[in-house]
C-alpha cells in the first residue's frame, strides 16, 4: 500500500513539472517607467537596488535553478508577483505622485527596520543582505528623493490629508 502511495505521489510530481509559471524576460535596458528615469539614483544605490530588490520588485527577476521544480516554482512566482504588485521599480513612473512618494517612504521604513530585503530571501541570497552602512545610504537616498519631490510638487499632491 505504501509503495502505491509513493508511486502515485511520484507520478503527480512528474505531471506537475509540465505546468510552469511564466517568467520575466530579462532586459539589459531599463524600462521607460523605471525609477532611474524619474528620480536621481546614484550608481551605488542603483547597484544595491539591483542586488537586493530587483528579483522581487522589477520585471527583471533572476530565478534560481530550483524555480524550475514545481510546486516550488509556483510559490516563488506567487512571491515575485506579490512583490511586484506592492512595488515595481520598472513601473515606478506609471504610479501617481502620491504613490511614488509613499513607496519611497516605505522603502526608507522597511529598509531601516531590516524588513527588506526579506530575511527569507537573504538566507539564500547572502549578497542581498544590506549592511548598516548600506541601510543608511538607502534610507538617505529615499529621503533625498522625497525632499526633491516636496520641492518640485505641492505637498497635497504627495501626501493625503488626514
Amino acid at each position: 500500500m505504501i509503495k502505491k502511495i509513493l508511486l502515485f505521489l511520484l507520478v503527480v510530481l512528474i505531471v506537475l513539472q509540465v505546468f510552469r509559471p511564466k517568467k520575466d524576460n530579462i532586459s539589459t535596458t531599463p524600462a521607460p517607467a523605471n525609477i532611474n528615469n524619474f528620480a536621481t539614483v546614484p550608481a551605488d544605490i542603483d547597484q544595491m537596488l539591483k542586488t537586493s530588490c530587483y528579483d522581487c520588485h522589477s520585471n527583471n527577476t533572476v530565478y534560481p535553478w530550483y524555480a524550475n521544480i514545481q510546486p516550488v516554482g509556483w510559490w516563488l512566482d506567487d512571491h515575485v508577483e506579490e512583490g511586484k504588485k506592492e512595488l515595481n521599480f520598472d513601473d515606478y513612473g506609471n504610479y501617481n505622485l502620491r504613490r511614488q512618494y509613499h513607496k519611497l517612504e516605505e522603502i526608507a521604513e522597511l529598509v531601516e527596520a531590516g524588513e527588506m530585503p526579506l530575511p527569507s530571501y537573504t538566507i539564500v541570497h547572502t549578497n542581498a543582505k544590506l549592511s548598516e552602512e548600506q541601510k543608511k545610504m538607502m534610507t538617505g537616498w529615499a529621503d533625498q528623493v522625497m525632499n526633491d519631490m516636496k520641492a518640485k510638487y505641492p505637498i497635497d499632491s504627495l501626501i493625503r490629508k488626514k
